[in-house]
């Protein structure tokens, strides 16, 4: 296993916590795919046949209603995994991932995994990580319900953009407001406000916080 890899399987919310050896074992069934700009990564409805880990990029989760209207789930960054839900849940992909900017994601082949998992060794460590994702989501949940759009804002860009102040980003407005339950309506009038309060500036695809005065 290369120190790249093993660095982004530590570093990811899913397998941080597994022990060296499980990574290491991890490592022999991963391969890696490049993602152009706007490529889909798979198609809601598809046969689960793996599941990934974004290395570098971004990758957009969403689903389609019948009117063909798209409500965004998440907006996936380095060190995060998605669509491990094949795994145990369903044979079919509950959604559609699209990058967003080129991206390179891990890929894992799902029967190659559930070898893994016959391991009682690495099934503890990786229900240990499952665990740690529930509490992870469960915060998100409570975040939600308790905080006002403004809040949800900042606290999106600086987990995704590991408190950067001056940031270039891919995503859209509409990405944005979507990923943090809002419309794209009142994100307009937050950052109008932000920005007049020269809180926050977003031209273009830069995102500037300037230091409080």
């Amino acid at each position: 296993m290369t120190p790249a890899l093993d660095d982004w399987f530590v570093r990811s919310e899913f397998f941080g916590s597994l022990s060296p050896e499980h990574r290491r074992r991890l490592a022999d069934i991963c391969r890696f795919r490049e993602l152009d700009r706007h490529e889909t990564v798979f198609n809601e409805g598809d046969r689960g046949t793996c599941l990934f880990m974004c290395l570098t990029g971004s990758i957009r989760v969403y689903k389609s209603s019948a009117s063909g209207q798209e409500a965004v789930l998440k907006v996936i960054g380095p060190g995060e995994i998605f669509a491990e839900t094949i795994l145990f849940e369903i044979d079919h992909y509950p959604a559609t991932a699209v990058a967003i900017e080129k991206s390179r994601v891990a890929v894992f082949q799902k029967p190659r995994f559930l070898e893994l998992l016959d391991d009682a060794g690495f099934r503890a460590d990786f229900i240990s990580c499952l665990m740690g994702k529930l509490r992870h989501l469960a915060d998100q949940v409570r975040l939600f319900t308790v905080s006002d759009a403004e809040t949800r804002l900042f606290r999106f860009l600086a987990v995704r953009y590991g408190g950067q102040s001056d940031i270039r980003t891919a995503l859209s407005k509409k990405d944005v407001a979507e990923v943090i339950g809002t419309t794209p309506e009142t994100l307009s009038r937050i950052l109008q406000r932000l920005r007049d309060q020269k809180r926050l500036i977003w031209e273009g695809r830069r995102i500037r916080i300037p230091p409080p005065e």
